[in-house]
């Protein structure tokens, strides 16, 4: 038996280390992935996104509503089919399964002047922000004002401390915490008229250091309390901090015209019709068209990218270079997170349609942004082939673009004239959540993602996301991947069943080395479980190709080689049955669809309050690879009326590391407490 282990780590090391470069395009005919590296244009992508990148998108505002009459107008000059701007209420009562439909925000001026009195007038000293000039400088949510008062130190601002033996009733708190964090406090508890936030960026390596960046900031969208927030760069800051503490009075004067109303998510579709009986199911290019100006990365990006895989895909379709794919090819532009709740909650007749998801959010930094690409796999509660075949289109464009980074020569270098020449070298990566991908691929619907995005970026949701930093090659090698990858799956038929398989294999020899490398951290008990997951995980991946075919011969057979696996990585049997709360088992009630936690609103959060069980300690776990929000929300997917409790904590525990079965069972009667899941047994 070692000897045999020896060989089968001997194997996965060569098979993975094996180069493809010289085998060709994976899974696509030559001709075809010619015809999109021809015609796929980086440069083009980068105009639109220069386009986009002048709108203010918020969620329901004017500004968002033109950039959506952009995007369709230029889906319709492109020749796509069915393009229209669907409509969805939004009011703040409204619900989309678990999200609170949030109401439309308009800004249509705020200005922040540090004034003084001159011989008994106001004078205008210098102007700290304005909404004209950057519009992240007003944070979102913010209603109108006209207040004009001292500027008090108030800390960080979310500790009672922060506001000791300090008067900020009726003044501007300068707060270093985000504006819908230090609001409680500073406002409704304590009377301020207003913010101002330093908050800083996500933390990477480079958190802090650039002292001009401006973060986009943002208030509760809820609360009745009506207030307003500035943002400010920390460098701006630590100046005004450094003259509050020399004794210095700063009185400011801020000037807002804003607020919330009743609106719309507005959704912009539209589809290349499939060819034949299978046209009514969907391929789906997904991204999100919200977010601040100019919000070039995120996620302009990504918009214009699968703008210019539609208009690419359409015209070689339409040209005769390519066939018409059997099933049909959507392209959707919605909100963030909420507007995809919106648009499979209220028309799910439409997804049901949709088979896969090639989704694109960030997709576009260049160096100056330090990001790394990654093609993002769906959980492990979905297993699905669709994330492999991405990542062989990634591990394709990675080997030729690297080949013309080294040589000067690759058939597909796949290089903008614009932009830049180095390799992409994109990571495979295990799933994580932030973006659309995790609604779809929630349990409530189970759509298997793709999901392709850049982390980390330095520059995200700042006044420095701009259209300066995004790398055409990168548009181009991203569309290739997202083109490639839902053609393959529009057209996908018995013939290109071996070629899939294949795929599946090469990526089961990685995937197996990681696990048994994963394995070496945990105790015994454990690494036996990860190996087990592991192994029924790659079962679980050749089944999933029922979605898109029968079963043939060629598949069973594939499925009867894996359970040769288990002895062969020393796996002794199927382990303990479940006994006590472990034996449990619980299925989703149906009556709200989507995850617990979306965008602007916590659905857990605030059903459970009444019930005292808002704080599971899971939500708090931290795991060897995950924490207490990842495994909160593959439990959830887990929870099918088929696995027991015991059953689930171990999926959680191999793909996040160990977590006690108490805290999981203690999570799944939260959530049955709150209606979200009910005990079947």
């Amino acid at each position: 038996m070692k000897r045999t282990f020896l060989l089968l780590l001997t194997g996965i090391v060569l098979a993975v280390a094996m180069p493809t470069a010289a085998q060709g395009p994976p899974l696509l005919p030559e001709e075809t992935v010619a015809a999109l590296a021809e015609e796929l244009s980086g440069e083009l992508a980068k105009r639109n996104l220069e386009l986009l990148a002048q709108y203010h998108r918020m969620r329901g505002s004017r500004q968002f509503r033109a950039a959506a009459e952009f995007i369709a107008a230029r889906a319709r000059e492109y020749g796509l089919a069915g393009v229209e701007i669907l409509q969805f209420p939004a009011d703040g009562k409204l619900f989309y399964g678990t999200q609170r439909s949030r109401p439309a925000w308009d800004a249509e001026f705020a200005e922040l002047w540090e004034v003084r009195e001159e011989r008994g007038r106001r004078v205008r000293i210098e102007r700290l922000a304005s909404f004209d000039a950057m519009p992240v400088s007003l944070a979102q949510d913010s209603e109108s004002a006209a207040v004009t008062a001292e500027l008090v130190d108030c800390g960080e601002g979310t500790r009672e401390t922060d506001y000791a033996g300090k008067d900020v009733r009726g003044k501007i708190c300068l707060v270093a915490a985000q504006p819908g964090a230090a609001m409680p406090l500073a406002v409704e508890r304590f009377g301020a008229a207003g913010l101002i936030s330093y908050a800083q960026n996500q933390r990477q390596a480079w958190w802090g250091e650039n002292r001009n960046l401006v973060r986009w900031g943002h208030l509760d969208s809820f609360t009745p309390t009506k207030t307003f927030a500035f943002m400010v760069s920390p460098g701006r800051a630590a100046t005004l901090r450094e003259r509050l503490a020399r004794g210095e009075q700063i009185v400011l004067e801020a000037n807002v015209n804003a607020g919330r109303r009743p609106g719309f998510y507005d959704v912009v579709t539209a589809t290349i019709p499939g060819a034949d009986v299978r046209r009514e199911e969907e391929i789906v290019f997904s991204c999100h068209l919200d977010h601040q100006r100019p919000g070039a990365n995120d996620n302009a990006s990504g918009c214009a990218t699968i703008l210019e895989v539609g208009r690419t895909l359409a015209k070689l379709i339409r040209e005769g270079r390519l066939p018409r794919p059997a099933r049909t090819l959507r392209f959707i532009w919605p909100p963030e997170i909420e507007g995809t709740m919106a648009l499979l909650n209220a028309r799910p007749e439409l997804a049901a349609r949709f088979v896969a998801v090639v989704h694109m959010d960030m997709v576009g930094g260049g160096p100056e942004t330090k990001a790394v690409f990654h093609v993002t796999r769906s959980p492990m509660s979905l297993p699905t082939f669709v994330n492999d075949v991405a990542e062989a289109f990634a591990e394709f464009v990675n080997e030729q673009s690297y080949q013309f980074a080294t040589t000067g020569r690759a058939a597909y270098p796949l290089v903008a004239r614009e932009g830049g020449k180095e390799p992409l070298a994109a990571r495979l990566a295990p799933f994580s959540m932030g973006s659309d991908h995790q609604v779809y691929a929630d349990s409530s619907w189970a759509i298997p993602a793709i999901y392709l995005n850049d982390w980390p970026d330095r520059y995200i949701h700042t006044n420095f996301d701009s259209p300066a930093n995004i790398d055409p090659t990168k548009l181009l090698r991203a569309g290739f991947i997202g083109a490639a990858s839902g053609y393959f799956l529009a057209r996908f038929a018995p013939e290109d069943e071996a070629a899939v398989l294949a795929v599946l294999e090469r990526g089961r020899l990685r995937r197996l080395a990681a696990a048994l490398q994963m394995s070496a951290a945990v105790p015994p008990p454990e690494a036996e479980i990860l190996k087990r997951e592991a192994v029924r995980y790659e079962a679980s991946l050749v089944m999933s190709l029922e979605r898109f075919l029968p079963l043939t011969p060629q598949r069973a057979k594939a499925l009867e080689q894996i359970p040769q696996l288990a002895s062969l990585l020393g796996i002794a049997g199927e382990g303990a049955g479940a006994a006590g709360p472990g034996a449990f088992v619980f299925r989703r009630s149906g009556e709200k669809k989507g995850p617990m936690s979306v965008f602007g609103y916590d659905y857990f959060a605030d059903h459970c309050a009444a019930r005292n069980v808002c704080d599971p300690r899971l939500l708090r776990f931290q795991g060897l690879w995950g924490a207490g929000s990842e495994y909160a929300y593959e439990v959830l997917n887990f929870a099918d009326g088929i696995r027991t409790a015991q059953q689930i904590r171990d999926a959680v525990s191999a793909a996040y590391g160990p977590v006690p079965l108490e805290l999981v069972v203690e999570y799944l009667q939260a959530l049955e407490a709150i209606g979200v899941v009910e005990r079947v047994q």
